[in-house]
């Protein structure tokens, strides 16, 4: 169709940036959901340049799911949006398949019409059973409804920053490649910060940058990472659910960029043996009325005694969130200690192999930093299970708890067995959850050998749960 007969939205990235701003600043103050659904309907309404809105909503194990909506049905029937959900790989079983989608408006996205299209705009929404309740598999709606809680009832705000770090390998596809060519093939040689400022991986993090820019992610640094073809894009501090939500832009931005400049953005945690694999350090902490509870001027590293004993629970239920912060067969290739992997289950300043580090901060950003995420895991349930145990959790009676000599598993396996057997999981989940998520990630793990090897092999890629298609697992 020619284009002149089309007149469909496409902002310029300054109008991006100021709109992703505004709806980012009424988010963060908590502006009524009946006052933030009103001004949508009405801004959707009067901007007949849209053509539909694109709900996005996730998995149990993480996998972002886009539906499309006709931007006219939406506004009539945004209250009644069903969908089939045992399509989805952990919700519900085929015989009580339906299931709703509701929209959180405050969660609402301009987009580059270069990147995503010309004409829509982006909302993420959260998953409703039949009877109406919020759906239990659906960790954004657990995640939001816990972080709701603790600001209703204490006034508390959860805080997350997250560096991701992934790389940029040559051609389109290069996962879903990888069982034929059994390789991945780097585009870049540079290393940590160096790069020539046109060299492919440089404008690869360039564009990707301002993207992230133009949707409000407010940056703050981005450099190619230790790897060859490894990179970060690192962006602000934000209430966690909002945080959760810019964890799934970042990767699905990243592969469209890198899609767009015929290469593949990956996240898997160790795609490469014999270099350093891919994290999420995982920023947290905790304000009640702006001040952060998490700093002390005369706490041992300036972290006060409420930060360390968010710490001292986060230690002692280390093995029990294990699979949650590590979700794939190939992330535990990851916590290989040769490559400064934080498989240590202690806490330290300095110590980089330590499972939890306590960055230097000042009262604005003194926070604990967990290093063992890998980027591949589901983000709102790993922000989830995070905060509920550092808040709620155990806390073991283990001498020098934060300097134990103790290791997070070297394989799968192992970690599915600590998940099963954890009665803290089992309350913070619910047993019906806990056993989905174990049943899914023992069926990738039984596709795989327990003992890694020093080659990663195709059933580590084909099955990982960024690249998941029916037609791969029916050969099986």
């Amino acid at each position: 169709m020619s284009q002149d007969f089309r007149n469909f939205l496409a902002l310029s990235y300054e109008e991006l940036e100021e709109l992703n701003l505004e709806a980012k600043s009424e988010r963060s103050s908590r502006v009524a959901p009946d006052k933030i659904l009103e001004k949508r309907i009405k801004y959707l309404t009067d901007e007949k340049r849209i053509k539909a809105v694109t709900v996005l909503f996730t998995d149990l194990e993480g996998r972002l799911h886009l539906i499309d909506y006709d931007k006219k049905f939406l506004i009539g029937s945004y209250e009644n949006l069903t969908f089939d959900g045992s399509s989805i790989r952990g919700f519900t079983a085929q015989k009580e398949s339906d299931l709703r989608l509701g929209i959180d408006w405050s969660a609402f996205y301009w987009v580059p019409s270069d990147v995503f299209g010309n004409g829509k705009v982006l909302v993420f929404g959260h998953v409703i059973d039949k009877d109406g309740s919020p759906y239990k598999g659906d960790m954004r709606g657990v995640l939001k409804a816990y972080s709701d809680k603790l600001f209703a009832e204490k006034k508390w705000t959860l805080n997350a920053a997250n560096e991701i770090e992934g790389f940029l390998f040559a051609g389109t596809d290069a996962e879903r490649k990888f069982h034929e060519t059994g390789k991945f093939e780097f585009i870049n040689t540079g290393g940590y910060y160096h790069v020539l400022p046109l060299d492919p991986l440089r404008k690869f993090i360039d564009t990707a940058a301002e993207v992230q820019r133009a949707m409000g992610f407010q940056n703050e640094k981005d450099h190619p990472e230790v790897a060859p073809s490894q990179f970060e894009i690192n962006y602000g501090y934000g209430e966690v659910v909002a945080a959760a939500d810019q964890i799934q832009l970042y990767k699905l931005l990243c592969r469209q960029v890198a899609n767009n400049m015929g290469y593949t953005a990956s996240f898997l945690p160790k795609p490469v043996v014999g270099v350093n694999g891919s994290g999420m350090h995982t920023n947290v902490s905790i304000a009640k009325a702006g001040t952060n509870m998490f700093w002390d001027p005369k706490g041992q590293e300036m972290m006060s005694k409420f930060g360390w004993e968010f710490i001292d629970r986060i230690l002692t239920s280390a093995l029990d969130i294990c699979l949650i912060l590590n979700s794939s067969v190939n992330s535990f290739r990851r916590l290989d200690p040769h490559f400064e992997a934080p498989n240590q289950i202690k806490a330290s300043a300095t110590d980089r192999g330590s499972m939890v580090r306590v960055p230097i901060g000042n009262a604005r950003s003194m926070r604990t930093e967990v290093r063992s995420v890998a980027p591949d895991a589901n983000p709102y349930l790993t922000m989830f299970s995070i905060f509920k145990t550092g808040i709620d959790g155990p806390t073991a009676k283990i001498k020098n708890l934060r300097q134990a000599e103790r290791y997070l598993p070297d394989n799968i396996q192992q970690a599915i067995e600590d998940f099963k057997a954890s009665k803290w999981i089992a309350d913070i989940l619910g047993a019906d959850v806990q056993g989905r998520f174990a049943d899914l990630k023992q069926a990738s793990a039984n596709r795989c050998p327990r003992e890694l090897g020093t080659f990663v092999k195709p059933s580590e890629v084909q099955f990982h749960h960024e690249v998941y298609n029916q037609s791969l697992w029916n050969n099986f």
